[in-house]
């Protein structure tokens, strides 16, 4: 069996109760995803196109190319089925768990876009359902919880420490340590313990496969550039990986600066979730990988004016590619990114998640020798869901030609 590891990353850090399942998953990800037993890769990629409605388009953004003078090129994946990336991977593990024959699904979500990827994934393919989701997280993001339930799933709110998806991850764990033998657990990004970050990556690579064929067929070449926004990395790996072996292609992954890149160490608080950029190397989720952590090595709750990007670490893979200096990590704050959001908006006609706005935002601040002349930058899902958030998040800030805020304090 392989280590799991990317240089010093990754591994399998774990309570002795879930190593049988860990390798029960290995095996059968061996099996099924690598080696295409039973026709399961063939049966995956079927499902993507006519349930997903992958490909999804490699649009030019005509206003944003003059703006930033290279050819900027968005890879649609809010266009996937359930308005996110996040069905790649649902998808691929829920039906992976049916070739297993487990009788239980259960996931973890932060935005909500992939609680409800996986609730969709589920009911498409006939198998309950459970979501944990941070408290705060199910305030923030009410459309999806109505979304997640609408398809049958049972969603669990998850009080304790902040309410984020760090908490949430936690509580999906511990479901899973007493349910293994029934149960299988989708992480929604590439985290957590091996086989999961290479499997959630297998999965999202379709997005950089395509996106990689369809700038050839366009341009004739590869981009300069490839830009994605980085929370765990699940949209950041599918993004990338396809392009690693490219070396002529920069590689960006935006962090969510939030209000600040210190560690508050008293209070135990970072007010980003900037893992690559600012973390140090620790133990989180049942993996080595970069976290947010104070001087005595403890985990500090992170923020995000995006609740997909709020999570206090990074995928192990990702780390190793940033150490081996194949990825940059650049950071986006709250203020910016609530502008890209509507930059986007207005000069595409594209309304983004705040987890995508970030890296809207950062074209803003990249130089024309990190863009080059043709830059790929991964929409990774659309902003219906954000859209209370960013009432409230631009009513409260200055923000560059946004919308009048006053209608929606009924002042108008």
């Amino acid at each position: 069996m392989s280590s799991g590891t990317f240089g010093r990353y990754g591994g399998q850090y774990v309570p002795e109760a879930l190593m049988p399942a860990l390798e029960e998953l290995e095996d059968a990800y061996e099996r099924y995803v690598l080696d295409n037993e039973d026709g399961f890769v063939d049966e995956f990629r079927e499902r993507l196109r006519d349930f997903g409605g992958r490909p999804t388009p490699l649009q030019r953004a005509e206003q944003l190319s003059a703006r930033y003078d290279a050819d900027v090129l968005l890879k649609r994946e809010d266009l996937l089925h359930g308005g996110a990336h996040k069905l790649n991977n649902a998808l691929g593990q829920v039906l992976l768990a049916k070739y297993m024959g487990k009788e239980r699904i259960i996931a973890e979500t932060g935005a909500g876009q992939h609680g409800t990827a996986t609730a969709m994934a589920a009911a498409h393919l006939g198998m309950p359902c459970e979501v944990y989701m941070g408290r705060r997280d199910t305030n923030r993001q009410r459309p999806n919880v109505f979304r997640m339930r609408l398809n049958g799933a049972t969603v669990n709110p998850v009080d304790t420490g902040r309410g984020t998806l760090k908490e949430a991850i936690s509580e999906t764990m511990r479901d899973w340590a007493t349910t293994v033998e029934t149960t299988h657990y989708v992480i929604g990004s590439v985290v957590g313990p091996h086989p999961f970050p290479a499997m959630v990556r297998d999965f999202q690579s379709v997005i950089s496969e395509e996106a990689r064929a369809q700038v050839r067929e366009r341009a004739g070449r590869l981009p300069s550039s490839v830009v994605a926004c980085a929370g765990g990395g699940s949209n950041t790996m599918g993004a990338f990986s396809a392009f690693v072996p490219d070396e002529g292609v920069s590689l960006f992954a935006v962090e969510a600066g939030g209000s600040s890149l210190r560690v508050d160490e008293e209070r135990g608080v970072a007010p980003n979730s900037a893992s690559l950029s600012t973390g140090s190397e620790g133990v989180l989720h049942g993996a080595r990988t970069r976290l947010l952590q104070d001087a005595d090595g403890q985990i500090v709750e992170s923020h995000s004016v995006s609740s997909g990007l709020d999570y206090a670490g990074v995928g192990p893979e990702l780390a190793h590619l940033v150490e081996e200096g194949r990825v940059a990590p650049v950071t986006v704050d709250d203020d910016a990114a609530i502008e890209g959001f509507h930059r986007l908006s207005q000069e595409e006609g594209i309304i983004p998640a705040l987890e995508t706005a970030h890296a809207i935002a950062w074209l803003e601040d990249a130089t024309p020798e990190q863009l080059g002349d043709c830059v790929v930058v991964c929409v990774s899902g659309r902003g219906d869901k954000d859209l209370e958030s960013v009432v409230e998040e631009t009513a409260a800030r200055d923000v560059p030609n946004a919308p009048d805020m006053d209608v929606f304090r009924g002042d108008a």
